[in-house]
């Protein structure tokens, strides 16, 4: 106990203190480790679930609608499917997960399939605190932000995939430009707060874990979804598994297929074409004995192939028709090929000790053929935000069409980035767990070694502009990037949940030490860095009358430095705190928190994502201290109805304020020149989302409303420039579905149906639309023998 309050007034002194002495690209641990059967997460019937709340629905059903569970369940076991030691949670049962010492949510798998979105922005909207960045209306390169991190390619979030890094380099090229299939996920997890210093590197906001389909112990298992709709749209998504005591296998399949909504000058196709394909299999001793070994192995492909493009429109353009392409990104085309390979062996003695470890490797190679700039003249981003100027204009017209390359300087230059990634590693968890007297504890410790790398070839062609097509000009492709970038890390950390009584205390640390290498084969030059960040944390909580609990936390919050950065460049480093209360009575879920991120250093990184030149691409700039701090508010509910119907639903705000600390002039577009009192930019003041549902056992239909306010697309202060800020965003999706036999249902979803149209992002290159009003709908097919 002392040695928590001591860890508690270090951080207090560190407020205003320096950014720790480390650079490092590190990844997140897993944190699924088995434990004991939890009795009381279901009710015995619906008789005693009626019995026990008359009123409202019980706490467990309604934990099937709440975000606020951060229930985990063991990879390849999913609660439904796992018996004994293997059915696992991270922070317990209904009542326990009450008494959270921090911020956690989930997005349940009856949320996922109430909803069915195969865009990942849809889902996290109804999740406080989580910042969002449209770019292709798809969520195909979502651009995920928490509680104020940059949202650029989802970097500065650590992101899993049943608890193992799923990011191409997560630490030598940490831009997510692979995501998973959210269709084919069971459950989706958010951490914020103390609690992120188990998911490292990138703890300044939290982490994203996605779980994926178990494999099942009770006979055979199969699923089959048919959908179609709107823009040519068409999924199918099948399973099957089988499985007993010792032994069992799964197969999924996932692949879409999209029309796109965006309509190319000339004529040309604007969709996609998407397929993951996912095989389990598991082997264990028997589950009712003391000792339990399982080993469980997983493999995964993916490609993708999308005719998507860096280049949006000008505000005039936007205004006559959002849909609208011009013919100059004719060529653009991304496809990429992903393969993975994890083995996970699980030792289990009872209820006390669990250990877990995981061998993973991930290989993911893109080529993304695109319009970068022109030869010479005004960037990209000076032409959009002066379409009608005497020289830009000129370059918008040969963007639009409307003007023929007449000079040298007027070719556009269109390149292959192809990219080839390797993420491979070894993690280790275990939970040891004990009681002395009164006190319970539960003692986390994970260990994880991980290399990544990534070899970037950028060419680029000249083409001009001529009656409206594009053409070659015939000089010779030239390669502009050619680079190797590598990444060494050892992570460690420990984790300590003391409960007594009403308290529970979370005292937990992490240290990352991470080697980093850069080779640039154009100027033939090698850069090295050794980094090292040590990152406490301390989480506490209270339980009053088992329904109301007061909590707060505070943690070390770390991003760290790219291979090949300047000297000069240092992490991310912030210290964080959060406070809040929930209230839990019958049904009703009410939740406030309050955060604090006080950045030391807070950086931004050239991608072409975030629009930056390209001869600046990977540099990472210093933006010295920032404050992001405000309210995210949660409120789910269940009420049941006669004749066996319910209704609920819940709601969510996030209240969110920044202001840079000092004044300086980046290189980074997106910072600028910042003067004290500017706003982040990409992070809305308000945001909120809403969910309600109402049906019975044969039928249920659903309205999902979500809110994102006007942000700034670079630094500032005072009233918003429309050329320098994104539109707010109204959205509201309708679903419904009816059972037509125990096995089969029907369902339809349509999205945006007020068909509201905004600016949702001015990255990479000019204004970009959300997607407009569409349908889908289909069957699905679910039996167990």
């Amino acid at each position: 106990m002392n040695a928590c309050v001591v860890l508690t007034l270090w951080l207090a002194a560190q407020a205003g203190g320096e950014s720790p002495g480390a650079d490092p690209d590190t990844s997140g641990d897993a944190d699924e480790q088995p434990a004991a059967p939890d009795d009381d997460d279901e009710p015995d019937s619906a008789a005693a679930w009626a019995d026990e709340f008359d009123d409202f629905a019980t706490e467990d059903e309604l934990d099937d609608l709440d975000l606020d569970a951060a229930e985990i369940v063991d990879e390849g076991a999913e609660a439904e499917d796992a018996p004994g030691q293997f059915t696992t949670t991270i922070v317990g049962n209904a009542a326990q997960r009450r008494r959270l010492a921090g911020s956690a949510h989930q997005v349940s798998e009856e949320q996922l399939e109430r909803g069915e979105h195969d865009d990942v922005h849809r889902i996290l909207k109804q999740v406080p605190g989580v910042y969002l960045r449209d770019e292709d209306g798809f969520g195909l390169r979502p651009n995920i932000g928490l509680r104020g991190a940059n949202s650029d390619r989802s970097a500065k979030v650590t992101l899993m995939e049943d608890g193992v890094l799923l990011g191409p380099a997560p630490y030598a090229a940490p831009a997510a430009y692979y995501f998973p299939l959210v269709t084919r996920m069971t459950r989706v997890e958010v951490f914020k707060g103390p609690a992120s210093i188990k998911y490292g590197p990138q703890t300044v906001g939290g982490a994203l874990n996605f779980r994926t389909r178990g494999v099942p112990y009770d006979g055979h298992r199969a699923g089959l979804d048919l959908a179609g709709g709107a823009y040519r749209a068409g999924k199918a998504h099948g399973h099957y598994g089988y499985g007993h005591d010792w032994f069992g296998v799964m197969v999924e399949g996932v692949h879409l297929t999209h029309g796109g909504f965006k309509q190319l000058d000339g004529g040309g196709d604007t969709g996609f074409q998407r397929t993951d394909v996912m095989a389990k299999a598991r082997l264990n001793t028997p589950l009712d004995e003391t000792f339990v070994h399982r080993l469980d192995v997983k493999l995964g492909y993916g490609h993708e192939r999308s005719n998507e493009t860096y280049l949006g429109l000008t505000d005039a353009d936007f205004r006559l028709n959002p849909n609208r392409r011009y013919v100059s990104s004719s060529q653009d085309q991304m496809q990429w090929d992903r393969t993975q390979l994890e083995a996970r062996y699980t030792f289990s003695w009872a209820d006390v000790l669990d250990v877990q470890t995981v061998l993973y490797r991930h290989d993911f190679h893109r080529a993304w053929h695109k319009l970068n700039r022109f030869r010479g003249g005004p960037t990209m981003n000076q032409i959009f935000r002066d379409p009608d100027g005497g020289q830009t204009g000129l370059y918008r017209q040969i963007l639009t069409g409307d003007a023929d390359s007449t000079l040298p300087s007027h070719a556009l230059l269109v390149g292959t980035n192809e990219r080839t990634y390797v993420s491979q590693g070894a993690q280790m968890t275990s939970n040891l767990r004990f009681r002395l007297w009164q006190v319970e504890q539960e003692i986390e410790v994970g260990m994880r070694l991980h290399q990544d790398q990534i070899d970037r070839l950028h060419d680029e062609s000249p083409y001009n502009m001529v009656r409206r097509t594009l053409v070659p000009e015939g000089g010779p492709r030239e390669v502009v990037v050619q680079n190797h970038g590598d990444a060494f890390s050892g992570a460690a950390y420990i984790h300590d949940s003391i409960s007594w009584g009403g308290l529970l205390l979370t005292p937990g640390f992490r240290f990352e030490l991470i080697r980093t290498g850069f080779d640039d084969y154009l100027d033939d030059s090698r850069q090295n860095a050794l980094r090292f960040a040590w990152l406490p944390g301390m989480g506490a909580s209270y339980t009053l009358f088992d329904m109301f609990t007061v909590f707060g936390g505070v943690h070390k919050g770390f991003s760290p430095v790219s291979p090949g950065q300047d000297p000069s460049v240092q992490p991310e480093d912030s210290l964080n705190f959060e406070s809040g209360a929930r209230f839990f009575r019958k049904g009703l879920d009410v939740e406030l928190i309050g955060f604090f991120n006080r950045y030391a250093n807070i950086t931004g990184e050239c991608t072409f994502s975030s629009g930056c030149d390209p001869d600046d691409l990977t540099t990472q700039f210093n933006g010295g201290e920032a404050w992001v701090y405000g309210l995210e508010a949660h409120a789910g509910w269940v009420q049941p109805l006669p004749w066996g119907m319910r209704v609920g639903g819940q709601v969510a705000y996030t209240l969110t304020l920044s202001q840079f600390r000092g004044e300086f002039v980046s290189g980074f577009d997106q910072f600028g020149r910042v003067e004290v009192g500017d706003q982040l930019p990409y992070v809305p003041i308000h945001q909120g989302g809403a969910q309600f549902y109402v049906g019975g056992r044969l039928w249920e239909a659903s309205l999902d409303a979500s809110y994102v306010g006007a942000m700034r697309d670079v630094a500032g202060q005072g009233e918003l420039v429309p050329i320098e800020s994104t539109d707010a965003q109204y959205v509201i999706d309708a679903g419904a579905s009816f059972l037509l036999t125990d096995d089969v249902k029907l369902y339809f979803r349509a999205d945006n149906i007020l068909n509201q149209r905004a600016i949702a992002s001015r990255r990479p290159f000019g204004a970009r639309p959300n997607k407009p009003m569409s349908f889908m709908g289909g069957i699905k097919i679910d039996f167990r023998r």
